[in-house]
């Protein structure tokens, strides 16, 4: 019954906070590699001195993604020692509202009984059952969380933000270049994030998504992996990093930025324009829900791809040439996207 959904799960982990102000890796089950651990505490905001609690947060680590719910310890508990506590599940999938969820109900449970027994209990019943039942901790019920309604989220927020700016952003995922956006507010930071992926909907693709990095040297390496990314930073130093992105997004000051290196293949011509607007009109109606407005954005992307298509099933092994683009006399912006979407979608014969 709990099949695949449940096997998405990696792990559970604690890091607590005592009463002399130490930090400390407590406990994990099954395991965590030592690199995995090291970025996890890094993340956790027990560890950081000047920030606040950030109550959720979440991000992805070479392919696995991260959940850390942090709670502060109220009088009485049978947690005796302990001022706060970080909750770490880590997972194959993207769907922070289900981890969110799950993490509540297992704090619920180590507050109550001071021991790790029960939360891997109540992991195991949902790695297990797809189910994790209690009278006094809450629920929860796997199936109430559906992947596709994690990924339809905050588009018109991030549109109502940039308006017809936006058009940048889709140019620079539908060509898979490197987004960085900084914001300092690391709960900004993530909901801008996270709904960015769903501009492209026909790749349906999430791991391009990394919405808590710091300029650590293993999470650099880690990002330099990747093709196309959507990078978020708290530290502001990362503007000075013109080597991590094609285009920079200054999130508390409304401001995109495209880099030297990116502008050939980001210019910007009519057909941007036409999809600048089909994006932000569709935003614009009040009745319409997130999902709506992706679905617009999404019907537009297909009649330009479904074009690529077409213009290369009349190419040598339906490859797009340079050639075949000039012989259609486009306006040369249209000209020079269709040319480098052909690349990101490899229908380009190289």
């Amino acid at each position: 019954m709990a099949a695949p959904e449940t096997q998405l799960m990696l792990s559970i982990g604690l890091i607590e906070k005592d009463v002399n102000a130490d930090t400390l890796w407590v406990w994990c089950y099954p395991s965590v590699s030592a690199e995995l651990r090291e970025v996890l505490l890094s993340k956790c905001c027990l560890t950081q001195d000047s920030q606040g609690l950030n109550t959720f947060v979440f991000g992805q680590f070479c392919r696995t993604w991260y959940y850390i719910s942090t709670v502060e310890v109220q009088e009485p508990t049978a947690l005796k020692k302990v001022t706060h506590f970080s909750l770490v599940v880590t997972a194959k999938d993207f769907n922070p509202e289900k981890y969110a969820a799950f993490s509540r109900v297992l704090c619920r449970m180590y507050i109550k009984h001071g021991s790790p027994v029960k939360m891997m209990e109540g992991y195991i019943a949902v790695l297990t059952k797809g189910i994790c039942q209690s009278d006094e901790n809450g629920s929860f019920l796997i199936k109430d969380y559906d992947v596709r309604k994690a990924k339809l989220l905050l588009i018109q927020d991030v549109v109502s933000q940039f308006g017809m700016e936006t058009i940048i952003l889709y140019t620079a995922l539908m060509l898979k270049k490197r987004i960085v956006v900084h914001h300092p507010r690391i709960e900004a930071l993530l909901e801008f994030t996270r709904a960015l992926p769903a501009l492209t909907w026909h790749r349906k693709d999430w791991s391009i998504l990394h919405p808590y990095v710091h300029l650590t040297d293993s999470e650099l390496e880690n990002l330099r992996t990747c093709t196309g990314y959507v990078a978020g930073f708290v530290d502001p130093q990362v503007s000075n990093r013109s080597d991590l992105f094609d285009v920079y997004v200054n999130l508390p000051d409304t401001e995109i930025t495209v880099s030297q290196c990116a502008k050939e293949a980001m210019a910007m011509g009519k057909l941007h324009k036409d999809i600048g607007l089909v994006i932000v009109q569709s935003a614009e109606h009040a009745d319409r829900t997130d999902g709506q407005v992706i679905k617009d954005i999404s019907i537009k992307t297909r009649e330009i791809l479904a074009n690529l298509a077409s213009l290369a099933e009349d190419c040598e092994n339906s490859k797009i040439t340079l050639e075949t683009l000039k012989q259609r006399h486009f306006p040369p912006a249209t000209e020079n996207f269709l040319f480098h979407l052909a690349a990101a979608e490899q229908l380009l014969k190289i």
